[in-house]
């Protein structure tokens, strides 16, 4: 799957120069050094992010994102931070709210935004809210992702114990890891769906 850490890791020096200027436009009241020290700090928590620190990401974006209300872009990227650090409620507090506005960026840069949105909720149980990330995301990720995210759509229908979407999302998710997936990482997966088939079919029929 694309990596925004990989997407950060081409484009910082971009990055931190649309958000210098995104800084030096919203202010006017500030020092100038007051603002080139919060454009460091931003450098510095793209590098803590690349690097996979992702609490050391949190405390400056949270810091900058009060002092100046940072992008949607950039609230998105501490989302993705919420996300690995396993705090899925904050996550989608983020998430949720900016992702309307990213429909301007790359879509594997989306997917990934997608991607944690969707987890996120999955993992607090709101299936319901998980689904619709989900589909986003299949609508911009490679055909070798798509497995994945069909796999969990089929979960959260299963867990909703709504048995002939289930069905047929696993059904879905089956053919592309069969067609795009098949190798010896994915044979264990592709027999549990295979498994899950047969005992949502004998639901489906009571």
């Amino acid at each position: 799957m694309f990596s925004i850490v990989d997407y950060i890791r081409r484009n910082t020096p971009r990055l931190i120069l649309s958000v210098l200027v995104f800084i030096l436009c919203l202010t006017t009241g500030s020092a100038q050094n007051q603002k080139s020290e919060d454009a460091e700090q931003l450098g510095r928590a793209l590098e803590y992010f690349s690097a996979g620190k992702y609490r050391e990401t949190m405390i400056i974006l949270d810091k900058l994102n009060k002092q100046y209300e940072l992008n949607p872009r950039f609230k998105a990227y501490l989302g993705v931070c919420h996300y690995y650090e396993w705090e899925y409620t904050e996550a989608c507090a983020l998430l949720d709210s900016v992702i309307p506005q990213l429909s301007i960026y790359a879509p594997q840069e989306r997917n990934i935004y997608y991607y944690a949105a969707a987890e996120s909720h999955f993992n607090l149980e709101e299936y319901s809210k998980a689904i619709p990330f989900y589909e986003m995301q299949l609508n911009v990720c490679f055909d070798n992702e798509k497995a994945d995210a069909l796999y969990r759509i089929g979960f959260c229908y299963m867990f909703k114990e709504d048995w002939y979407n289930a069905f047929d999302y696993f059904m879905s998710s089956l053919a592309y890891y069969e067609q795009f997936r098949n190798s010896p990482d994915t044979a264990a997966r592709i027999s549990q769906i295979k498994k899950m088939l047969r005992g949502l079919n004998g639901k489906m029929k009571k």
